[in-house]
């Protein structure tokens, strides 16, 4: 294990942005979301990166090319992650962006431009998937981190195809620890009227 990345999750885990257990326990679990990933992403966004996860382990430990974002709208968070990412050297290819998702989806150098956006506690299915759908490119990959009662009926296919995306597939990897993911494709269609402006999608959400 990387002791630079397990020093600073620990540090993470001490401000509060991560959840109570073990440290391994977390890293096992970003570790899963390249179980869904069938081909090593180019450029990839960790939406609301805040605490690291999982976007810290994966650009440190799985994909030594890929060109990542972190995005998280509190600034003591991005503070910790920018001093991660320079810490295990990874300052080249990772950039962390202070922004609120809905208005870093309406930048035209983001929109189309991920082959993979990965999301952990950033919200329910339909707030995650209007702020994540503008972001991909067509083929590209939503990978988010379920509930383990989490059921495929909560990212509904009428819903999703107005966002363009396609039907979602659960994936259960075995761990240790178990973690329970929902993947969805981007489709070709660009929707250009999402994401709506900050708030709306939670307050009216489109599913």
């Amino acid at each position: 294990m990387n002791p630079v990345l397990h020093d600073a999750l620990n540090r993470s885990r001490d401000l509060g942005f991560l959840g109570p257990g073990p440290v391994e326990d977390h890293i096992g679990h970003a570790l899963a979301f390249a179980t869904a990933v069938p081909l090593p992403p180019a450029r990839a966004v960790d939406l609301g990166a805040g605490g690291g996860l999982p976007g810290l382990v994966l650009a440190a430990s799985v994909w030594p090319t890929c060109r990542w974002t972190f995005l998280d709208a509190q600034q003591k968070r991005t503070a910790f992650l920018e001093l991660a990412v320079d810490e295990l050297g990874l300052s080249d290819r990772v950039e962390v962006v202070t922004e609120r998702a809905e208005t870093f989806g309406r930048d035209l150098d983001h929109r189309g431009a991920y082959d993979l956006v990965v999301a952990r506690s950033f919200g329910p299915p339909a707030v995650v998937a209007e702020c994540s759908a503008p972001l991909l490119r067509s083929g590209g990959l939503l990978v988010v981190s379920e509930p383990p009662s989490g059921s495929a009926d909560r990212w509904p296919a009428a819903g999703l195809d107005e966002l363009g995306l396609h039907s979602p597939s659960p994936l259960v990897d075995p761990g240790p620890p178990p973690t329970h993911l929902m993947v969805v494709k981007r489709g070709s269609a660009a929707v250009d009227r999402y994401p709506r402006r900050v708030g709306v999608p939670a307050k009216r959400p489109v599913f």
